[in-house]
């Protein structure tokens, strides 16, 4: 029988390792950016995309199916999970070839 025991719900999540720490995300404030194709709620986190001239911040990403540039308060990092609610597809970033992030179809 193992001595250790399993994690109680009210105990705090494990730390992650000293290696591994991050630095904390940038936050951003995002404007609304007239994009009327979602509810008046959510438009701030998205705006249209301008074509291959259009330079993308650290908290936006482009939608691979519907091209629509998907905006948030928090910097993005690799890993993280974003929803595009005009084509409603769910996608997962990577780092692309060229370090900067991608965005690639889950479903």
């Amino acid at each position: 029988m193992s001595d250790v025991l399993p994690p109680k719900s009210g105990d705090p999540p494990a730390a992650k390792p000293a290696d591994g720490d991050d630095p904390p995300r940038r936050k951003f404030d995002l404007p609304d950016t007239g994009f009327r194709e979602v509810p008046k709620k959510w438009r701030k986190f998205y705006r249209h995309w301008s074509g291959p001239d259009d330079e993308l911040a650290p908290n936006e990403v482009i939608c691979p199916v519907c091209k629509v540039v998907i905006r948030s308060a928090r910097e993005f990092r690799a890993g993280d999970k974003v929803y595009c609610m005009p084509c409603m597809t769910r996608m997962v970033l990577v780092e692309g070839d060229d370090g900067s992030l991608v965005a690639e179809v889950i479903y």
